[in-house]
């Protein structure tokens, strides 16, 4: 958009009105006895159109105020610095995982399979989930032992591929849940980045019931660097359904699982730490705990705005002064007055 650096001079071009007014005047006067030999009925083009040089003069008047406004179009710059948040995942994936409660209408899904649809909209973006394109996250995935399946990347891409790789553990030597391990090794994971924001998104479907490291001073340890810990619960209540595959038969069966999820030990996680704890019961309720925390850690926009102008003042100069020019030429000579 066009604007003007000194705005006030624009007022300057009324003036050209009363400066046409002046430049109609006759500049003399001849006095006769008699005009009868000076009467035509027809009027010359040059005598109809007398009033151009003066309104030529009138507007190169107005350009030239124009020019002293300073008329200008701005081109802003913004560079902006985002500053991500540095965020590893702790998945389950003990064999408690495989039950179906969070199944999506007619599909059998497991939770695991559940959380990974939920995690790749929660990364990639998708609805109300915006993405987290500028954070670097990392996968810790754990059953009676972690593993670092992934440390923080931005590489988002090879970051999900990594994630739908993660398997429920089938080994029953394995199926147990290690959180006080998996807490401990994605807080160091965490301690040396340089991220002025760092969370870890803990989800399991248990109790901690195997491992070497307490829970709650992992918690303890992560609130020492700063690390904010979210957990999440996830399983309904009492019972829940998984699908078995019968030894003998080979048959395909449903069978009810008890579950057990110690939730009074991740509120104080959560609490240790300034997290959340967040309880999924169903898909849906799922989801909604990944929008709540996206809104909760949003990335850090900072902007310098810098502005440069391209100044437009040469073409009403030029204008001005083209338009001054034919005017005083047409009045010295095709519009010339006598005396």
């Amino acid at each position: 958009m066009l604007e003007f650096r000194e705005p006030l001079f624009l007022w300057i071009s009324l003036l050209s009105i009363p400066l046409f007014f002046v430049m109609l005047r006759r500049g003399g006067r001849i006095r006769f006895s008699s005009l009868s030999m000076w009467a035509v009925k027809t009027t010359s083009f040059r005598a109809k159109t007398s009033f151009i040089p003066a309104l030529l003069l009138a507007l190169s008047f107005v350009a030239l105020s124009v020019t002293l406004a300073g008329p200008r179009v701005p081109g802003g710059v913004i560079k902006q610095h985002r500053e991500g948040i540095a965020m590893m995942l702790a998945i389950d994936k003990s064999g408690s995982m495989a039950a179906l409660d969070m199944s999506k209408g007619d599909k059998e899904q497991d939770r695991l399979d559940a959380l990974k649809d939920v995690l790749g909209d929660f990364i990639k973006g998708n609805g109300k989930l915006k993405g987290r394109y500028d954070d670097a996250i990392g996968i810790v995935s754990f059953a009676s032992y972690p593993d670092s399946d992934c440390p923080l990347t931005l590489d988002h891409v090879t970051l999900m591929q990594l994630v739908n790789d993660i398997s429920i553990v089938t080994d029953r030597e394995e199926s147990g849940t290690a959180i006080g391990d998996a807490l401990g090794l994605s807080v160091e994971r965490l301690r040396e980045s340089e991220s002025a924001s760092k969370v870890i998104i803990l989800l399991t479907d248990g109790v901690n019931n195997t491992g070497y490291e307490d829970p709650i001073e992992a918690a303890r340890m992560a609130a020492q660097f700063g690390i904010k810990v979210y957990t999440i619960g996830i399983g309904t209540n009492g019972f829940a359904p998984v699908r078995l595959t019968n030894p003998f038969t080979g048959r395909s069966m449903m069978r009810q699982m008890p579950v057990e999820l110690d939730e009074k030990m991740l509120t104080q996680i959560a609490d240790m730490t300034g997290g959340l704890y967040f309880r999924a019961t169903n898909r849906e309720g799922l989801e909604a705990i990944y929008e709540k925390i996206d809104a909760l850690e949003k990335t850090k926009i900072s902007e310098d705005r810098t502005t440069h102008y391209d100044e437009k003042y040469f073409w009403s100069l030029a204008i001005g002064l083209i338009l001054a020019l034919c005017g005083l030429i047409l009045r010295m000579t095709y519009y010339r007055r006598m005396p």
